[in-house]
């Protein structure tokens, strides 16, 4: 249930996930004094990673603070109520991309980390890099926020030519397909690989192209259509029934 501790956490929030946090808490507020009698409830997008293991969740530095949460974990989540498969492999490719294996409706690793950068590249956010490389350009003289907006706004897909460009299709399915097969490694097998997101449900060319290249793995591809809508009904439905 929204109360002021619910909203410090979305504010504090928006260092991690600027671009979901800021408008989340506008569109709080906006509901909140257009409906003030009515109970409003915030559903997080990174429950369904809460579970990792240590191995998953960790990162190998000295800041414990600094782990991985996951997100389009409401995506996932209604992916998984879709489809029966014990070990499943869920490629949410839209403006943000995440790839997340999953063992019997429970997450065990996702590329989105601490905050939704990390993982395969995205429309706009550039997915993984090398932290050395942001060293670097702040040592060059870049203030953090120009990297801030470069990173989530400039970079990704969008670096590269955009997503109707060959050999940009070419890339991101690269970049997808290792992802998999990193989540193929965590799951021992894949059994069903689906793809859900704008992208993902849309443009078969990047299905094809990621198929093709985790052919190996023997899976089974589906396009499943992420529905965090009905998920976050039921959460709310839960709750206010509590």
């Amino acid at each position: 249930m929204i109360d002021d501790s619910v909203i410090r956490h979305v504010e504090q929030g928006a260092g991690i996930a600027p671009l979901h946090n800021r408008p989340a808490l506008a569109a709080i507020r906006e509901a909140q004094a257009a409906l003030p009698a009515v109970p409003h409830v915030a559903v997080s997008d990174s429950w369904f990673h809460a579970g990792l293991a240590d191995e998953a969740r960790r990162y190998a530095v000295p800041w414990p603070e600094i782990v991985r949460r996951g997100f389009h974990g409401l995506a996932v989540e209604s992916v998984v109520e879709q489809i029966s498969a014990p070990r499943l492999v869920v490629c949410h490719l839209g403006g943000g991309c995440s790839v997340t294996a999953v063992r019997d409706g429970r997450s065990l690793d996702t590329t989105m980390g601490l905050t939704p950068l990390e993982g395969v590249p995205m429309v706009t956010r550039s997915g993984s890099l090398d932290p050395g490389a942001l060293l670097y350009l702040l040592r060059s003289g870049r203030t953090v926020d120009e990297l801030d907006h470069a990173l989530n706004e400039e970079s990704g897909l969008t670096a590269l030519g955009g997503l109707d460009e060959p050999s940009v299709v070419a890339y991101f399915a690269y970049h997808v397909a290792k992802a998999v097969a990193a989540m193929a490694a965590v799951l021992g097998g894949v059994d069903v690989i689906a793809f859900s997101g704008g992208i993902g449900e849309n443009r078969a060319d990047v299905r094809e192209a990621v198929a093709e290249r985790v052919g190996f793995l023997g899976a089974h591809v589906h396009v499943v259509p992420a529905r965090e809508e009905l998920v976050i009904a039921r959460h709310v439905r839960r709750l206010l029934r509590a």
